[in-house]
């Protein structure tokens, strides 16, 4: 990194170089989504100066591979990192440095700073006419859309709330068997003891009632 120059991505980058070349994944700071810059093939490498402790790198690159959102300053200071570019030649270390700040000016030309919160944010996230992030200053169109469409599931809900879809009755009879007292099923014959179940019709009133039953239920007549 040259002296003096500002760094415009610390934290939200991934580092993808190998021994062979650079290149960077940067993403936005809202979404996440990423960009990745162009290979660049490192002159080192192309020149066949393979470095010292090879085996080591290429094994730390791998551990790196898939692993987002670690800033190159940080990167600096951890023992994978470390590793990764161990027994990388002064030569390799300053071109990633310049493939580095190359890859920072690439990505810039896909993401706007907002000047608001200072975060790196892609296309998706950036609120063209107000200037600043979409967080800092939401589109008014999309939040509009967002109120209409969470207002119609509140009124559906409301709605069907209020609206009656089962109009059967809720109820539980159980069945006692007149010979032997028991539970005696829904048959028409006592699932215990098999003494008959059926209605015993009233001759004054027409009502059926249980078996068993000695007076009708509705008018008092004894039962035969």
């Amino acid at each position: 990194m040259g002296e003096g120059n500002l760094i415009g991505f610390t934290d939200n980058f991934a580092d993808n170089s190998t021994e062979a070349g650079f290149q960077f994944t940067f993403y936005c700071d809202i979404c996440r989504e990423g960009y990745k810059t162009r290979f660049t093939e490192s002159k080192t490498y192309k020149k066949g100066r393979f470095f010292k402790g090879l085996g080591s790198m290429v094994s730390a690159a791998a551990q790196m591979t898939g692993k987002y959102n670690i800033g190159y300053g940080i990167e600096r200071g951890t023992d994978v990192i470390g590793e990764k570019f161990k027994g990388m030649s002064p030569a390799w270390q300053k071109e990633h440095e310049e493939a580095f700040e190359l890859a920072q000016n690439e990505a810039k030309e896909h993401f706007h700073r907002c000047p608001k919160c200072t975060k790196w944010v892609c296309e998706n996230d950036w609120n063209e006419q107000e200037g600043l992030c979409t967080v800092c200053a939401p589109r008014i169109n999309v939040e509009v859309a967002a109120a209409k469409a969470e207002k119609a599931v509140s009124d559906i809900k409301e709605k069907a709330a209020k609206t009656q879809v089962f109009t059967g009755k809720i109820e539980s009879k159980q069945t006692i068997c007149p010979q032997c007292g028991k539970p005696a099923g829904e048959g028409k014959f006592c699932s215990n003891c098999g003494a008959p179940l059926a209605l015993i019709k009233c001759s004054k009133c027409g009502a059926e009632n249980p078996a068993g039953t000695r007076f009708c239920g509705e008018c008092g007549t004894k039962l035969e």
